[in-house]
């Protein structure tokens, strides 16, 4: 409600082009807040709030905004006040926007930027996609071994504005080697005259340049950090990484795996930023897929159309037996992949996942097929050995599911596919057939049909 208050308080500035006021009024607002209500805006609109924004509070707004958006007030600056930008930006900030600007954008952009600015881009862009290596920003605090406190506190003066953090301060040999680190709290309850090699800590918890973001993002988890350090191959250092880029990560990763197990191709875009042909093209190639797989089920309930004339009263069961054993092996693979993903699931706990998955089957079926057992006696009156049919199907069917739902996500990381990608739609195309063979069988067998 404050932040429409806010809008329209805005919006009125704008139209009674009172622009002093509004520098006035957005200088009093955090800076994601004021990125926030220029998202609301018409393009024209959002120009004229950029330009009338101081220039200090102009870049650290511009981090905050959508990608579109950057790009919006990109195109429409001129090369120099472009570039001014992008040297106000940090470095990971600055390769986000430009990994999404067209070539010949990019290559204006790094032409009028500052030299050291151009490097910190080139450095971050040779790396992978999604590695540590392409998130970490090269603005941090470093040290000698051999400088003192006063030394330290000074260096810090003088680089810590332009530094993504100061609370941690990272400590370099003569090779550029990470040896320790030293904590701004330490420094400023020392004496002015205490070297720095003998205040660091040195059991240093790093990470790799080619270790993919999702790793990043778990041993920030488990160390509780809100910085870590990025290293080479020969433990230089080269970057960090800062929770706040971790923050984005973990969004970006859970989006991909929504969408995978969904069986959409991931987006990068907003859902009302992205359009009908875009979210077409998404969506289709697995539902054809999945359709296409799915007439399997069709040509299994053929080749036992003459039974089903004989017990008609089969084909009612068919979908409650196909529902139930795609929802819990639905259950079974999203335990599983929540496990993999945070790394409680290793490929040596299988034979204790499907241990766990075949007791919890068995306790879920029979609690099922009783439950069933009472309903088609009581209420559907379709015969006992009907109901021994259903319900010994049922009972299969679960354990069949929660098999399939543990072993495939394992499977596939075990192959190197994303785990996600095996979820609900996969398994439940699957344990249908399965369900219908199995079905069959058993009244092929009950019923002699």
């Amino acid at each position: 409600m404050e932040t429409r208050n806010e809008l329209e308080e805005l919006r009125e500035f704008l139209d009674t082009k009172q622009y002093t006021k509004l520098r006035q009024f957005l200088a009093e607002l955090n800076d994601a807040d004021i990125a926030a209500l220029m998202e609301e805006l018409e393009e024209e609109e959002l120009l004229k709030v950029y330009r009338i924004l101081p220039k200090d509070l102009a870049a650290d707004v511009f981090s905050y905004l959508e990608v579109e958006s950057q790009q919006t007030i990109i195109n429409s600056l001129s090369d120099k006040e472009a570039a001014n930008v992008i040297d106000n930006l940090m470095a990971d900030d600055a390769v986000d926007l430009l990994e999404e600007m067209p070539a010949n954008v990019v290559d204006k952009l790094l032409a009028n930027a500052r030299p050291d600015t151009r490097q910190a881009i080139n450095h971050l862009l040779r790396y992978p996609e999604d590695s540590a290596g392409s998130i970490m920003t090269v603005e941090y605090v470093s040290f000698k071994e051999n400088m003192t406190v006063e030394q330290a506190i000074e260096h810090i003066r003088n680089v810590g504005l332009d530094s993504e953090t100061i609370n941690i301060c990272y400590v370099l040999d003569t090779q550029r080697r990470l040896v320790g680190t030293v904590a701004l709290r330490y420094l400023l309850l020392s004496k002015g005259d205490e070297v720095i090699g003998e205040l660091m800590h040195e059991n240093v918890i790093s990470i790799q340049t080619l270790m993919d973001q999702e790793q990043v993002a778990a041993q920030f988890k488990k160390y509780d950090f809100t910085a870590m350090p990025v290293v080479d191959n020969e433990n230089r250092l080269v970057g960090i990484i800062t929770v706040d880029d971790i923050v984005d990560i973990m969004e970006e990763e859970t989006t991909e795996d929504m969408e995978k197990m969904a069986a959409i191709v991931p987006s990068d875009k907003p859902y009302m930023k992205t359009g009908v042909g875009e979210t077409y093209k998404k969506r289709i190639p697995w539902l054809l897929l999945l359709m296409v797989s799915a007439t399997f089920t069709g040509a299994i309930i053929s080749s036992f159309e003459e039974a089903l004339s004989v017990y008609a009263a089969l084909i009612a069961f068919i979908p409650m037996l196909m529902d139930t054993g795609g929802n819990a092996g639905g259950q079974a693979s999203v335990t599983v992949i929540r496990g993999l993903s945070l790394g409680e699931i290793e490929y040596r706990d299988v034979p204790k996942v499907v241990w766990k998955e075949i007791r919890v089957a068995v306790l879920c079926g029979v609690t099922l097929a009783a439950a069933n057992f009472g309903k088609l006696m009581l209420f559907d009156r379709v015969g006992l050995y009907v109901s021994f049919t259903v319900c010994l199907t049922l009972i299969a069917a679960v354990m069949m599911a929660m098999l399939v739902g543990c072993l495939l996500p394992v499977g596939a990381k075990r192959l190197g596919f994303d785990p996600a990608v095996m979820a609900s739609p996969f398994i439940t195309t699957i344990v249908d057939a399965l369900s219908l063979l199995v079905y069959f069988r058993f009244a092929t067998m009950i019923l002699g049909i």
